[in-house]
């Protein structure tokens, strides 16, 4: 068993207008909303053991996003009177190929970022926040990457679908949908930031990322600079950042 010597420290957003874009983040999860030096951090008020840093720097978008969240509702009227909200501070339906029979909504975020409403009584997000999930476009390797970089536990782990979440057991879970996967069709919007684990040290993470199979990025091209961060490359090569300062 290699030691776990990384945490999950937030998910970066890259934006366009990122105080615009945190503001209709905090309106539809809920969190408190922090700025520093052009930065919107979004800082749970829940169980959520992870921030969502909003930054500049957005390309333009070309295609569906990899990463998008599901956000949880606890009766139809709450999930209508969200998608409500959510439409007069911006947001639009969008259709990515749902079905007209199914019971959540599916509108993309002022700058154009997928998101799901989830109807009552999904039992695969029974007892999560209002961050349901992380929901990911990934392969099982990607979901047994993750298990074992940050030691969350495989919540889900069947036809090619994986699924972690926090040793707790709360919080949202964070999901890879398993083949075929979506077609890269620029840079992804949104990546993860880990840093050691208290007690560890940059060195002990970057080697328990390598061992797992992780690659330090070499290229502009493989991803965002974070300041302070060290840039890696995952087992499905997305990008995602250390963080060092």
């Amino acid at each position: 068993m290699v030691a776990v010597t990384v945490r999950l420290v937030a998910l970066a957003v890259d934006a366009v207008a990122p105080r615009d874009l945190a503001e209709f983040w905090a309106r539809a999860l809920g969190w408190s909303q922090q700025e520093h030096d052009g930065e919107a951090t979004l800082v749970p008020v829940d169980v959520t053991s992870f921030s969502i840093v909003v930054r500049p720097g957005a390309a333009d978008k070309r295609g569906q996003n990899r990463i998008h969240f599901d956000l949880t509702t606890t009766s139809f009227d709450e999930r209508d009177a969200t998608v409500a909200g959510l439409l007069a501070h911006g947001a639009r339906p969008i259709d990515i190929g749902q079905s007209p029979a199914e019971d959540h909504v599916v509108l993309a975020d002022p700058e154009g970022n997928e998101l799901c409403i989830i109807a009552p009584g999904n039992n695969f997000l029974a007892g999560c926040p209002r961050l349901g999930a992380v929901n990911c476009d990934g392969t099982s390797a990607l979901g047994h990457f993750w298990a074992e970089a940050l030691g969350w536990p495989l919540v889900w782990d069947q036809d090619e679908e994986t699924a972690i979440r926090a040793p707790d057991g709360t919080g949202p879970k964070i999901t890879w949908s398993g083949p075929p996967l979506m077609p890269r069709t620029g840079p992804e919007r949104t990546h993860f930031h880990v840093a050691p684990k208290s007690g560890s040290t940059p060195a002990a993470a970057t080697a328990h990322l390598l061992r797992l199979g992780a690659e330090r990025a070499r290229h502009p091209a493989d991803g965002p600079v974070c300041p302070g961060a060290d840039r890696f490359i995952d087992v499905d090569g997305n990008p995602f950042c250390l963080l060092t300062g």
